[in-house]
C-alpha cells in the first residue's frame, strides 16, 4: 500500500491486470488487512471485482495462501505479488502458457545482479530444467530470475498440503520438476522492480517518472512530464523542473525549488524558499520554510520544520516531526510518531526512544536508557568519536561499575577507541574515586567511566575525564559531538590498532594517597564503629580494609552485587534499616554509599538520616572547624547556611554552576580550597583527587569527630536554622531562554546573581530565590532560601504562579510564530 506516483503499488497492479482483461481479483491478506480492504472495497471504483481471503492466525506463505482459496480457482489463474512494479505483457504470457499446455508458467526476466532473486534455467523450448531460490554469489548460474508472477492450472494445488505454510519456489516447483510436470518459463520484456527495500522503492519512483515503466497517473498532465492535481496552488515564483508529480490540494510557497524527480502527495504544504531535490513526499506532510529535502522519503502526515535538512536515502516515518534546523543524515530511518528536537543531528535510526537530542552530553556525561539509547553499537561509535579527538597512540583509562550492562558498554567503547589507534589502560570494575586518583599518575590523555546512573536505575552514565581526572570541558564535549555527528572518525591501519593493558597496583596507589591526607594516629585512637551500607552496588570496596588498618571497626551491609540497580524507594527502605542497625550496634554513625563511591547519606548515632542541605552544611562546618579561613566550593542552589557557617570560621564560600564539572574545576582553580560539592553530588577533597569521594569522606568524618570530640547529632544541632525549599515546573525547551530574559528584565540588576539561572537576592539578608533551568529535561527548578519561613512559602507561591503563567503565554504564541 505504499505509494508510487501517489498511488498504492497494489493499485498499479490492479490497473495492469485490468489492461489485460483480468477483472476478477482475490487478494490474500495477513498483515493489516483492513488497510487494503478499506481502500479497494469491492473493487467497483477500480473497474474490477475484488474479494479477500484473510489468514487470521499465521501467514501461510506464497503457495499456502493460494491453496487456502483453492475452491475459488476452477480455471487457469494468475498469481502476482503485491509489492512489484511492472508493465509485463500478461496477455502474451497467458497465450504462451496455453500454447505449451503448461501446468505452471513462471514469468521470468533478466537482471544484472540476480543474488536477491530465484534463478531459473530453461531449455530451448523454454521448459524449466533447474532453479535455485536466492543463490549466493558462487551459486549464480543464470541472470534469468523468477519475478513471483505465475500462470497456473488449478490441479497443481493438489500437490500442496492444506493449512500449512508453504512456498511456490521452495515447495511446489521442485515437486513439479521432480514429477516431470510440464513447467515453462516465459521471459518477459518490459520493466520489473521488486519493491522489497527502501532503495528499490525510491528507484521505482524515479524510473516511473522517467517513463521507464508504463503506469497510470492520478493527475492531469499540465505540461511536458509535469502532472498536477486539482485545487493545488503553486506560487508564481516557485521553480519546478520536470519530470515531477504534485498531488491534489497542495500549497507550494514562494521561491520553492523543486528539482526533476520529485513526487509530492495530496494535501502537502511546502513553505517559502524550501529546496526539494527528488524527495518522495507522502500525503498530508508539512514542509517548513527553507527546508532542504534531498532524495529522501517523507511519510504520511510527517512534519519537517523550518531550515531542517533531510538528506539522501533518509526516511521520516508517518506523523513524525523534524524540528527546526535539525538534520537527518543520509540513510537514517526515523520510525513513525517520533520527534527530532530543534537543532538535533540524527546519525542513527530512531526506533525505540521518542526523541532525538540535539546534544550527546547532558548535565554530566553521556546518559540514556540502558541497552535502548546506550547500546553496544552506540558505544562503539562514541568511543571512535572520542578517540578521534586525541592523537593516534594516546592512552586512555577505561573503568566501570560491576554491573553486566556496564561491562557490555565498556567493551564496546574499548573496541571503538582501539579502532582509531588509542591504547587502553583497562582499570576494569573500579570505584570512580579510585579511577580519578590514578589517572594523573598514568601519563594518559584522559579516562572514561561507565556506570548505572546514580539517580536512574534504568539509565547508563558515561563520564569522560581529562588527564587530571576532572570531567572534560564543554569545548572537548563539543569536539566529541562534532566527530560523532559528522561521522568524522579516522580509521587506524592494522598495525596501528590500539592495545589493551591491565595496570597493576591501582588500589595500592589510591590507598597510599588516601593515607597521606589523614591523621592516621588520630584514627587509630578513635576506636570508631561505623556501619557502611553499599546498597548492593559495591565497587572497589577498599574502605573497610583501610578502616580496619586504622583500628576502626567497619560493619558492612548489602555488599553483594545485584544484577538490577536499586530504585530510590528500595534505597529509602535500606536507609531506614541502616538507622536501626546503627542504633542496635551503638555505632558512632552509619553511611549509605551510592553512585559508585561518589555520594553518601549519613545516619547519626540515633538513627536519624543527614542528607541534602543539612549534610552540605554539616560537612562545611566540620571541615572549616578543622581548617579555619579555608575556602569551600558549593553549587549555586546550596542554602545560605553555608555562608553563615563560613562566617563563624572566617572562611570563604565560592558558588558555581549546578553541575559536577563546574564544582571540580572551581576546586582545582582556586587556592586554599578545603572542600567542594554538596549533599546531592558528594564531596571533593582537592588534595586527594579532583572528583567526589564518599570513601575518603567517611574516614575524614571519623577523624574530625575524634579531634573535635563531638558526635554527628551534636554537630547537626549546632547548624544554623535556614528554611530552604524547592519546587519544579514543566517548561518547554523553547521557553527557557525567554523566561530567563523576562526575569532579568523585570528585576533590578543590583539584586541579581547570574552564576547559573537567575538568582533574585534580597539586599538586607541571606534571603533569595533562584530560578534554575534543568540542563537535561524540559523543566525549571525554583529554590527559595531564608531564615523566615513565611517569606519562603510566599515567594515560592508567587514565583510558581509567575513562571507558570509566563510559560502558558509563550505556548499560546508558539503556533502563531510557526
Amino acid at each position: 500500500m505504499v505509494p508510487i506516483l501517489n498511488r498504492p503499488i497494489a493499485e498499479h497492479i490492479i490497473n495492469l491486470l485490468k489492461r489485460h482483461q483480468i477483472t476478477e481479483v482475490i487478494a490474500t491478506l495477513h498483515y493489516l488487512p483492513d488497510v487494503l480492504r478499506d481502500y479497494f472495497q469491492d473493487g467497483s471504483d477500480f473497474g474490477v471485482q475484488m474479494t479477500y481471503a484473510v489468514e487470521e492466525d499465521q501467514p501461510l506463505g506464497t503457495a499456502g495462501c493460494v491453496k487456502n482459496i483453492a475452491e475459488l480457482l476452477d480455471e487457469t489463474f494468475l498469481v502476482i505479488s503485491g509489492d512489484s512494479i511492472t508493465d509485463f505483457d500478461l496477455t502474451a504470457a497467458i497465450a504462451f502458457h496455453k500454447q505449451n499446455k503448461s501446468k505452471a508458467t513462471l514469468i521470468l526476466t533478466r537482471v544484472p545482479n540476480p543474488i536477491e532473486f530465484g534463478v531459473v534455467i530453461t531449455d530451448e523450448e523454454r521448459r524449466i530444467r533447474r532453479f535455485l531460490e536466492k543463490p549466493s554469489s558462487s551459486e549464480i548460474f543464470s541472470d534469468t530470475v523468477n519475478t513471483g508472477t505465475y500462470i497456473l492450472e488449478p490441479e497443481v494445488l493438489e500437490y500442496l498440503p492444506a493449512n500449512i505454510e508453504c512456498d511456490f519456489s521452495k515447495d511446489l516447483f521442485p515437486l513439479l520438476l521432480a514429477k516431470d510436470e510440464p513447467m515453462y518459463g516465459y521471459i518477459a520484456q518490459g520493466y520489473w522492480c521488486d519493491v522489497g527495500h527502501l532503495d528499490a522503492y525510491r528507484e521505482a519512483q524515479y524510473d516511473a517518472l522517467d517513463g521507464k515503466v508504463q503506469l497510470d497517473y492520478a493527475y492531469k498532465q499540465v505540461s511536458d512530464d509535469l502532472w498536477v492535481g486539482q485545487n493545488t496552488y503553486i506560487d508564481q515564483t516557485a521553480v519546478i523542473e520536470a519530470p515531477a508529480v504534485i498531488g491534489d490540494n497542495c500549497r507550494i510557497g514562494a521561491r520553492v525549488q523543486i528539482e526533476a524527480g520529485t513526487v509530492i502527495g495530496d494535501n502537502v504544504t511546502i513553505g517559502a524558499d524550501a529546496n526539494l531535490k527528488r524527495p518522495i513526499v507522502w500525503n498530508g506532510a508539512f514542509i517548513g520554510d527553507e527546508a532542504h529535502l534531498s532524495a529522501c522519503v517523507i511519510s504520511r502526515g510527517a512534519r519537517v520544520d523550518r531550515r531542517a535538512h533531510v538528506l539522501e536515502a533518509a526516511v521520516v516515518g508517518s506523523l513524525s516531526t523534524v524540528g527546526e534546523e535539525a538534520q537527518i543524515s543520509p540513510g537514517v530511518r526515523v520510525w513513525p510518531s517520533k520527534k527530532i528536537e530543534s537543532g538535533a543531528v540524527l546519525n542513527i535510526n530512531l526506533i525505540w526512544g521518542n526523541t532525538a537530542q540535539r546534544n550527546l552530553f547532558g548535565q554530566r556525561g553521556v546518559q540514556g536508557l540502558a541497552n535502548i539509547d546506550i547500546t553496544p553499537e552506540f558505544a562503539v561509535k562514541l568511543g571512535s568519536a572520542y578517540g578521534s579527538t586525541l592523537k593516534p597512540g594516546s592512552k586512555v583509562t577505561v573503568s566501570r561499575d560491576q554491573r553486566n550492562v556496564s561491562r557490555m558498554v565498556t567493551r564496546s567503547l574499548i573496541a571503538g577507541l582501539m579502532s582509531v589507534g588509542i591504547d587502553i589502560q583497562n582499570l576494569d570494575a573500579t570505584a570512580i574515586p579510585i579511577a580519578r586518583t590514578v589517572i594523573p599518575t598514568m601519563s594518559v590523555a584522559g579516562g572514561i567511566h561507565v556506570r548505572v546512573h546514580p539517580d536512574r536505575p534504568d539509565y547508563i552514565l558515561i563520564e569522560f575525564m581529562d588527564a587530571k581526572g576532572i570531567n572534560i570541558s564543554k569545548a572537548l564535549e563539543k569536539k566529541i559531538e562534532g566527530a560523532y555527528f559528522k561521522e568524522d572518525m579516522r580509521r587506524a591501519l592494522i598495525h596501528e590498532i590500539g592495545d589493551v593493558s591491565y595496570p597493576s597496583q591501582v588500589m595500592d596507589r589510591y590507598c597510599t594517597a588516601f593515607e597521606k591526607l589523614l591523621h592516621v594516629h588520630t584514627l587509630r585512637n578513635s576506636r570508631a564503629k561505623v556501619v557502611i551500607d553499599y546498597v548492593y552496588a559495591v565497587s572497589g570496596a577498599v574502605l573497610p580494609q583501610m578502616l580496619d588498618k586504622f583500628g576502626a571497626d567497619a560493619v558492612v551491609l548489602n555488599a553483594s552485587v545485584n544484577k538490577t540497580a536499586m530504585s530510590i524507594t528500595d534505597r529509602e527502605g535500606l536507609l531506614t534499616q541502616l538507622g536501626h542497625v546503627v542504633e542496635a550496634l551503638k555505632a558512632n554513625f552509619g553511611v549509605q554509599v551510592s553512585a559508585n563511591g561518589e555520594q553518601l547519606i549519613l545516619v547519626d548515632e540515633s538513627g536519624y538520616p543527614i542528607r541534602g542541605e543539612t549534610l552540605t552544611a554539616l560537612m562545611v562546618d566540620m571541615i572549616l572547624t578543622a581548617n579555619p579561613r579555608g575556602t569551600v566550593v558549593v553549587p549555586v542552589h546550596a542554602s545560605s547556611a553555608i555562608e553563615q557557617v563560613a562566617r563563624r570560621h572566617d572562611g570563604r564560600v565560592i558558588r558555581t554552576k549546578a553541575n559536577p564539572t563546574a564544582l571540580m574545576e572551581a576546586c582545582q582553580k582556586n587556592p586554599n580550597v578545603v572542600l567542594g560539592g554538596s549533599g546531592d553530588t558528594g564531596f571533593i577533597f582537592p588534595q586527594l583527587h579532583p572528583g567526589f569521594d564518599s570513601m575518603f569522606c567517611i574516614a575524614k568524618i571519623i577523624e574530625m569527630l575524634t579531634i573535635q570530640e563531638r558526635s554527628l547529632a551534636a554537630a547537626r544541632a549546632e547548624l544554623p536554622r535556614v528554611i530552604h525549599k524547592s519546587y519544579t515546573i514543566r517548561c518547554p525547551w523553547t521557553a527557557k531562554g525567554a523566561l530567563m530574559r523576562y526575569l532579568v528584565e523585570t528585576h533590578p540588576a543590583q539584586n541579581l546573581e547570574l552564576i547559573d539561572g537567575v538568582k533574585i537576592c534580597q539586599p538586607y539578608d541571606d534571603s533569595w530565590l533562584l530560578v534554575l533551568p534543568d540542563a537535561s529535561e524540559p523543566l525549571v527548578h525554583l529554590y527559595a532560601n531564608s531564615n523566615d519561613r513565611e517569606w519562603v512559602d510566599e515567594t515560592v507561591r508567587n514565583y510558581r504562579t509567575r513562571v507558570q503563567s509566563f510559560v502558558e503565554r509563550q505556548q499560546e504564541y508558539q503556533p502563531a510564530e510557526a
